[in-house]
């Protein structure tokens, strides 16, 4: 059963260009995602540690995260590329938390949901990737972490349903799915994963 909603917009042509044009800048980026990704589960640990019904999947998708960390370093290494010093802020990710509400109930259900969209937009980004990068070994692994990446954003969608009602968890999601495709497509074009 699908548990994630469709995104509003497709990425723009533009983007993918970017991404092609600079792959070793896109690969720094990618791999500072895949550490925030990693860290925003385990905050979940630590911020809610009374929902045991979500722990268990939150630290294999910690795990997770940080595996696709450590292989996309690898690749970084392989290609003779360092890893940034700075871990710049994501704009795209900032403009989603500036949605979200500030009472803790509400809160917790828009970043579950706000965790589904990235994870969402995250999967479809490296379908393009994977469909369009030249090198076969490349092509593999964007195409394993978009699919890792869609099972993501079912997985959160599934987390906020153990503890809200199904209308108020979609009707919420579709407000956020809204959101991101406004916010994607004003944001400036660049090599990076948002």
């Amino acid at each position: 059963m699908k548990l994630s909603m469709d995104l509003a917009c497709d990425s723009p042509q533009a983007w993918l260009d970017a991404v092609l044009d600079n792959f070793d800048s896109f690969l720094q980026d990618h791999a500072n995602c895949e550490r925030k990704a990693s860290a925003m589960a385990m905050s979940f640990v630590a911020k809610y540690p009374d929902r045991k019904e979500i722990l268990p999947e939150l630290i294999d998708t910690a795990i997770e995260e940080l595996e696709h960390f450590k292989q996309v370093y690898q690749i970084l290494e392989q290609r003779g590329v360092s890893l940034p010093h700075k871990i710049g802020a994501d704009l795209y990710v900032g403009k989603l938390v500036d949605l979200c509400r500030s009472d803790p109930r509400n809160r917790f259900l828009d970043r579950l949901l706000l965790a589904s969209v990235v994870e969402t937009r995250g999967a479809e980004r490296f379908r393009m990737v994977a469909e369009n990068v030249k090198e076969p070994e490349l092509q593999h692994f964007y195409k394993t972490l978009w699919i890792s990446e869609a099972k993501h954003g079912h997985i959160f969608v599934k987390m906020a349903l153990q503890y809200f009602e199904r209308d108020e968890v979609y009707e919420r999601l579709a407000f956020f799915i809204e959101k991101e495709g406004e916010i994607l497509l004003g944001l400036e074009i660049k090599s990076a994963l948002h």
